[in-house]
């Protein structure tokens, strides 16, 4: 029987409707067009499954295919937040339509026998690979079925199927997920949501007793339901640019633009302190305004559009570093035009603070590391400008008609391109002030201060990194364990050296060069600095009933760090065990909590030290 994951503490289910009622679309294949070799979904369905083998497709967005039939699924877990945010209700996950769809045997809104309805569908994306273009991509083992509205928050989510089997765009690979990838990204897609970080979604957990995949060795093979609001992605950019395909660029700006955003008018316009803050909805997205600079630069909708696409993938990284999380595999085609984290392959939380930690062992470059992860989400963006650069350059006149139709003429493209590079150069000044913005924000929340002042950069934020560095301290525990203190227990040298104790391994001092008297005396110089701004903040006395609950409020006991999922997937996979999934997960959803109502000692080891052979894991992006 599936696990009943629920992050509602008092055990109180929402109302939701079944899979059959709740409303659904097919929006995404409506609006764009499909693999001319499939133009109907008749047409799909009428080609042998067992036929279909990866090849390029051109010009289109997507490619009409269904999940391959597979045999005994077993449905391992189902995420009630996820339940709850769709809209489904939770006894649905019950019954046989439910574990039947999420496994990829059912199809709804689909009628076999009349040839129409909605169908489901792979998209076609491209992507820069460690920062090498890679051509075509695309969906090779994910398969979305149909968008669904949760009723009561009107959001739309496209429900989607990762190892699902093979399609147009599976290259060289069969289609398939492994169980081991697919408990992370379970795991790891809910605990994101959970910590309010920008995610892609996991819905179910489906274990495929009767499917051998192989990779290194001979696997299991699992699928995972997953939703988000859009899974369009820069890659998506990437293959129309580099097919010179101006007019499906400017197809899909637009569809994102009206139905992933809320409208042309909702898109920022320009602050010019850019502080990152937008100045409100414009009054026509089609009517630019002339900003100062020496080339004149006018923004039209477009780059309102970018603008929008940068500010979201700021605000997500942001967050990754303010938790220390890192995605492993940073390409176009994993970076989301929402924002979302997305694809999730060698991820990691940091355990020592390592700005230089990749968790992806094939990185031998360190590309993908902590430190670069905001400047690779730029490189990124700004393929996304050179995608939209011709849109974005065009200025007022974006919507001639004899621009829309033949591009730009020859004698005017040096301004285009210049004027492009421009506004790409100005949106990227205000990538890293909504970057800063963010981090500073969640930083000053992780410290358990209610303001951020200048020189909280230097003096708490990047010396407590400088410490943890040195000191080879946790990262995520740091802040942890300095929710639980009190300012009034700081008062002296002598307590807080005695204090600082508390942040080291259970081996004692590691690092090189330290002593315990030199980790103790550089921690409580760093805590007296804390102290001290948490007086200024939270008045004479620290107010440590409210700050501390503030503290743990942001600063999670639980991560599912890679040697707790290591020691899961083995358990499930090799040990046959299914509890432990729902453990764990239930920690994942609920992580800021003190204790999870099951045996306390296996808590507090998941939650505790990271056993020093387990630290600072890579893996591979087998899935």
């Amino acid at each position: 029987m599936a696990a009943h994951l629920s992050n509602n503490k008092n055990g109180v289910d929402s109302v939701g409707m079944s899979l059959a009622d709740l409303p659904k679309s097919w929006t995404f294949t409506a609006s764009l067009p499909p693999d001319p070799m499939f133009p109907t979904p008749a047409d799909a369905h009428k080609f042998p499954r067992e036929d279909v083998e990866p090849r390029q497709v051109k010009g289109a967005l997507f490619t009409w295919i269904r999940p391959e039939t597979v045999e005994e699924p077993e449905l391992l877990a189902v995420s009630s937040t996820a339940m709850r945010d769709l809209g489904i209700r939770d006894e649905e996950q019950k019954t046989e339509e439910f574990r039947e769809l999420v496994a990829g045997n059912k199809l709804l809104g689909w009628d076999a026998e009349k040839g129409e309805g909605g169908y489901p569908w792979a998209q076609c994306y491209g992507g820069w690979q460690f920062g090498s273009w890679a051509g075509q991509l695309g969906d090779g083992r994910a398969i979305s079925l149909f968008e669904i509205t949760n009723p009561a928050t009107k959001r739309r989510y496209e429900l989607q199927l990762k190892g699902a089997g093979i399609t147009p765009y599976s290259r060289f690979a069969d289609g398939k997920a492994v169980l081991r990838s697919s408990i992370r990204e379970f795991v790891v897609s809910e605990y994101l949501n959970a910590l309010n970080i920008p995610t892609t979604r996991a819905l179910s957990l489906t274990l495929l007793p009767k499917s051998k995949v192989r990779r290194e060795t001979l696997e299991p093979g699992a699928i995972v339901a997953r939703f988000a609001e859009s899974w369009l992605r820069i890659g998506t950019f990437d293959i129309l640019r580099s097919r010179g395909d101006r007019n499906l660029v400017r197809k899909v700006s637009t569809y994102i633009a009206e139905n992933v955003f809320d409208g042309w008018t909702s898109l920022p316009s320009r602050n010019s302190s850019d502080d990152g803050k937008t100045d409100g909805p414009i009054s026509t997205g089609i009517t630019p305004e002339t900003l100062e600079g020496p080339e004149g630069l006018e923004e039209n909708r477009f780059t309102r559009l970018y603008r929008e696409i940068v500010r979201r993938n700021a605000k997500t990284v942001a967050a990754w570093q303010a938790y220390g999380f890192m995605n492993g595999v940073l390409n176009t085609d994993n970076t989301s035009i929402m924002g979302l984290s997305l694809d999730f392959g060698p991820f990691a939380f940091l355990d020592n603070f390592d700005p230089h930690y990749t968790p992806n062992h094939d990185d031998h470059a360190l590309r993908y590391s902590y430190r670069n992860q905001p400047t690779i989400i730029w490189w990124n963006l700004v393929r996304l400008g050179e995608s939209l650069g011709e849109l974005i350059g065009a200025g007022p006149g974006v919507d001639e008609a004899e621009f829309v139709e033949k591009g730009i003429r020859a004698e005017a493209a040096d301004g285009l391109v210049a004027r492009a590079e421009g506004l790409i150069t100005r949106v990227g000044e205000e990538y890293k002030a909504v970057f800063l913005t963010e981090y500073k924000r969640l930083m000053t929340l992780r410290l358990g201060l209610k303001v951020h002042k200048p020189e909280d950069f230097d003096t708490l934020f990047s010396e407590a990194l400088d410490t943890m560095e040195a000191l080879e301290l946790d990262f995520n525990h740091f802040f942890r364990k300095l929710s639980h203190l009190r300012v009034q227990d700081l008062d002296t040298d002598q307590q807080r050296k005695a204090t600082a104790g508390v942040f080291f391994h259970h081996e004692g001092v590691t690092g090189l060069g330290n002593t315990d008297a030199s980790a103790r005396e550089r921690i409580a110089a760093w805590l007296e600095k804390w102290q001290t701004r948490v007086y200024e903040d939270w008045g004479p006395d620290g107010d440590d009933v409210n700050r501390q609950a503030a503290m743990q409020a942001v600063n999670p006991k639980f991560l599912p760090k890679n040697w707790v999922l290591d020691e899961l997937i083995r358990r499930v996979e090799k040990g046959g065990e299914r509890e432990i999934l729902e453990r764990v997960m239930d920690m994942a959803l609920r992580p800021f909590e003190e204790r999870w109502g099951w045996d306390e000692a296996e808590e507090e080891r998941f939650c505790g030290d990271v056993p020093r052979g387990d630290r600072a894991m890579q893996c591979s992006c087998s899935s």
